[in-house]
């Protein structure tokens, strides 16, 4: 009697919604989307107002993977040294550019980058949260130098995964899309060198602040038997009594994602195509690759 063809293992999909902490609706959000829908994993703003209150509501969802979303361009910097550096800009990060440049002249040390980032893992540890991976703040921990500070403080504290962020190839072309994916890739071909544990493949980027069921459809049909995923999301609701900034209303549909990753279609096309939804908890590294529990 001989054995039938060995089964092919599912492809694993980690949902990881970005921003907890953004804001108070946002956060609600995201709980709802993690016990309503296909979330699993949460990255925490430890720079934000009312840390403490929103980290508590995290304690009590024990299946729910939390992760530090490290923080260079928004808010108010956790240590003294980086409000002092920022007195130009009134002590708080002055955005993704200005952030990027001021690294990359050297004006802020990337001492000081991982001194704060540093700060924000101990906040959230401190606050009885276990962090289970790093990411960033409009991904700026891609430019090498800072990489490396990331992959350094995941040593320190024994985080496992880190997110490394890849382009991909946009439903439809635009200048932005095409402008968008060069920049990921320059980042990605500049950072890879500085990887030092296997991650996960990356999917979200082009659909980055508007996910809906039809990327969601587009991103499933990619899935390979055996292989690791995480899509980053941003699901929230949107209470406009406290997002005042248009240029994040144009760039988030924050109610449209929640719609997405909460519907039961979503779940049903997951189940149809046998993926299996996972957090970081459920990962090993084995002979150098991610590997499902």
């Amino acid at each position: 009697m001989t054995n039938g063809p060995a089964r092919a293992e599912p492809p694993c999909l980690i949902v990881n919604a970005d921003d907890y902490g953004y804001f108070r609706g946002v956060s609600r959000g995201i709980l709802e989307a993690a016990e309503r829908g296909v979330v699993t994993a949460t990255g925490v703003f430890a720079n934000r107002d009312a840390f403490e209150e929103r980290a508590g509501w995290l304690r009590e969802r024990q299946g729910l993977d939390v992760g530090v979303h490290l923080n260079l361009t928004s808010g108010t910097p956790l240590t003294a040294a980086m409000r002092n550096n920022l007195s130009r800009s009134s002590g708080s990060f002055a955005g993704k550019y200005a952030m990027t440049l001021a690294v990359l002249t050297g004006r802020i040390p990337v001492r000081e980058v991982a001194d704060e980032w540093q700060a924000q893992i101990e906040r959230c540890l401190a606050a009885g949260l276990q962090p289970r991976f790093l990411n960033s703040h409009e991904h700026i921990h891609m430019l090498p130098a800072l990489f490396d500070v990331v992959a350094t403080l995941a040593g320190r504290y024994g985080i496992a995964h880190i997110r490394f962020p890849t382009a991909e190839r946009p439903a439809r072309l635009s200048a932005g899309a095409l402008v968008r994916n060069a920049i990921m890739k320059g980042l990605e071909m500049a950072a890879r060198p500085h990887v030092r544990a296997p991650v996960a493949h990356f999917l979200g980027l082009e659909a980055s602040g508007r996910l809906d069921g039809s990327y969601f459809r587009r991103a499933i049909a990619t899935l390979r038997p055996g292989r690791i995923y995480e899509l980053m999301c941003h699901p929230g609701h949107l209470d406009r009594d406290e997002v005042h900034d248009a240029r994040l209303l144009r760039y988030h549909d924050w109610e449209g994602e929640f719609a997405a990753l909460t519907s039961p279609d979503v779940r049903a096309l997951l189940e149809s195509k046998g993926v299996r939804l996972i957090g970081y908890r459920h990962l090993k590294v084995e002979s150098g690759r991610l590997r499902p529990l």
